[in-house]
């Protein structure tokens, strides 16, 4: 298993924890979710996953921003 860094700042870091955990979530397990979405879409390349992740969840970035 790899371990990845994320610097975020302390705002959108503590925005996300409550997010996560708003939706019953730890923040890691969110992260995991998000990048399991990400590669499990079939047939597309990496733009149009990540476009299609972004704007799935929108509302979310919105809110954390």
């Amino acid at each position: 298993m790899t371990t990845m860094t994320l610097d975020l700042d302390d705002t959108k870091a503590q925005a996300f924890r409550e997010r996560a955990r708003s939706v019953g979530r730890e923040p890691e397990q969110l992260l995991v979710e998000f990048i399991d979405q990400l590669l499990k879409q079939p047939g597309t390349n990496i733009d149009e996953a990540t476009d299609y992740v972004l704007a799935k969840n929108r509302e979310l970035y919105r809110r954390l921003a």
